[in-house]
Parts: C-alpha cells; structure tokens; sequence
C-alpha cells in the first residue's frame, strides 16, 4: 500500500490562547494526496494537542489560503503561522504566497501571519527530520541498493534544483552510497537517465527515494521513469510520517517562539498506520 490511501478530516477546533497553524500545500487533482495532507496536520495537531491546525491548497483542492486566514481572523485570533508544505523555495515560496497574503490584506485581513521557511534545505542544511523520513520511506520498500535517485517533480529556478541536489548529497552520505536527483519536469535528468548514470558509475541496485509530500502525476512520472529503467524499488512519498510532523514543529517554532509550540517536546506519533508504515 502507499501512503496516498487513507481518506481523513482537518481539524477543526479552536485555537484558544495558543497561535493556530495553517499548513499550505500545492494541491493535486489526485484527491488522494489532499487526503495525505490532511493527514499530517492531524499528525501535527496530534502531536500538540489544543492547537488549531488547518489545511489550505493553492490549486486543484480547497480551501484556499485567504479563507482559512479570514476564518483565523474572524475566531478572533490576532496572528497565525503559515508553514509552506513545499520542498523547494522556488515559485510557490517566493511568488504565489507573497501575493496570497497581499490579496488577503486588500480584502481587510487584520491576522497578523508569520511565514515559516519551506521543508527543504535551507540556510541550515538539510534539516535531519527530513533525512530521516527519507531514510525511514527507503527502509520500507525491504530491498537492498547500492545507489539512490533522489525523485523529484523538477523545476525551472536553478536555485531550487541546487537545493535539490544538496538534499541528493545529504542523503547519499547519511546511507553511504551515491544518490543523485532525478526529475519527473522542467530538468535533467528524468528519472531513466539517472538510473543509467548510476549504474553506468557501477552500481547494481539502484532504489528510489521519493521528495515529494503526496502521491500525484509527477511522482508517477519519474518513479515509473525510474523503475523502467530497471531501478529495483521505489519508496512512497513522506506523506504524514512521524519525521514530516516534527519537521512541521519545528519550522513553526522558529517563526513563533512564543506560540507553545515546542518542538523538541515527545517524539510525535502518527496516528494515522496506513500512513507511518
């Protein structure tokens, strides 16, 4: 099973005292990969109980953004987190969300929103609850490898592919073999070519490891790349593993120390099976 089959609800309870969290995805037209995101915000708000913790798409699924921030403004709340479920800062990060938040203050949005940086590598590194979900997805496919191709949707903004490539690096070092990007669009190489390029260095067993959230047609465009080119397993995408949660906290926690959400608290647990196994 993959981790795009489960079907749960957003959260809906109050905030209280405490600084609700909007999650923004890019959204899918797979209605399985909503579900997978709506998940992990049921993870995060598992994980810190008495948060308001909502779900918000900037395409294909709603709701949208400035509606989960005017329904935060309208419970009274006087400021929010907005955590970008993207893996890359690239158009989305720098463009479509600038412009969400601009459009909802024309309309009179008082809620005062702090932004949190996107779940990729950053001006930290690659953050370790990443590479660990990395890790745990590959660990689950049960084969052995000898190389990775780090799958990827693919992008036009040559910074976001340097982040890319960076996550590529960590990972291969923290499995102690050679890991490369692959891409389903938008840049070299597809997921065939990178299969190739690591066996042509001399490997034998070459696994997938997926950067994506959720299952979705790019995931399926170069994990099957991939696996035509003979690669011997490919992982599922983070859906809301335990590691996504507690990287959700703590990129939350950066941008609003104050708000009790404390991210070195217990390990978070996922409540949903189907999606942490």
């Amino acid at each position: 099973a993959t981790t795009c089959g489960a079907t749960v609800t957003t959260p809906t309870g109050g905030g209280g005292g405490m600084t609700p969290v909007l999650l923004v995805a890019h959204g899918a037209a797979y209605p399985a990969a909503a579900a997978t995101i709506r998940a992990l915000a049921r993870g995060v708000a598992a994980a810190r109980p008495g948060i308001d913790v909502r779900v918000a798409f900037l395409d294909h699924a709603g709701p949208r953004p400035a509606e989960v921030l005017a329904a935060f403004d309208r419970y009274g709340h006087r400021s929010a987190v907005m955590v970008p479920l993207l893996l890359t800062s690239a158009y989305h990060d720098r463009v479509d969300l600038p412009a969400v938040l601009a459009s909802a203050r024309r309309a009179g949005l008082r809620l005062e929103v702090a932004t949190a940086a996107v779940l990729g590598p950053g001006v930290g590194g690659v953050p370790a609850a990443l590479l660990d979900g990395l890790t745990r997805r590959l660990a689950e496919t049960g084969v052995g490898y000898d190389a990775v191709l780090l799958a990827a949707a693919g992008t036009r903004d040559a910074m976001a592919r340097s982040t890319v490539a960076e996550a590529a690096v960590a990972l291969g070092a923290a499995l102690g073999v050679s890991c490369i990007p692959g891409y389903a669009s938008a840049a070299e190489p597809t997921g065939a070519e990178a299969v190739a390029a690591l066996r042509a260095a001399g490997a034998r067993r070459v696994a997938v490891a997926a950067y994506f959230l959720a299952c979705g047609r790019l995931y399926d465009t170069v994990i099957g790349s991939a696996l035509t080119a003979g690669a011997v397993a490919a992982a599922t995408p983070l859906g809301a593993c335990r590691e996504l949660v507690r990287l959700v906290l703590q990129r939350v926690a950066v941008v609003d120390p104050g708000g009790h959400l404390d991210a070195t608290g217990p390990e978070p647990i996922s409540i949903i099976q189907g999606l942490a196994a």
